[in-house]
């Protein structure tokens, strides 16, 4: 079984619907990183050396390589990250090995199996 690392990076108050949209679209579980800070083309501007920035979370899913563009596009819509800048950003990258996950690769294997 080949895996795809997708990797978001999400305004907090976006997390759980996420997390809920990935998880209803196949993926099995996450790691969140809580309290990420993102820069894009334009400096957040500062008040006393302070940003006014919002808090990000990351967000990183390990999924089945056949099921990894559906649930990117999925988040993605769910995240409305291409509605304006600044919402969020998602990309996926290939996983040569992973430990760890039997659990996931066994159950996995049985819902591809029933689909098939």
């Amino acid at each position: 079984m080949h895996f795809k690392l997708i990797i978001t990076f999400v305004e907090d108050d976006k997390t759980d619907l996420v997390l809920d949209t990935a998880r209803a679209n196949g993926a099995k579980g996450a790691t969140v990183i809580n309290h990420a800070r993102g820069e894009g083309i334009k400096q957040s501007k500062t008040f006393f050396g302070l940003t006014l920035d919002t808090q990000r979370d990351v967000l990183l899913f390990l999924v089945e390589e056949r099921l990894s563009r559906h649930i990117l596009e999925k988040i993605a819509k769910a995240g409305e990250f291409d509605s304006k800048p600044g919402t969020g950003i998602a990309f996926q990258i290939d996983v040569e090995d992973a430990i760890g996950v039997m659990h996931q690769v066994e159950e996995l294997t049985q819902e591809l199996e029933d689909k098939l």
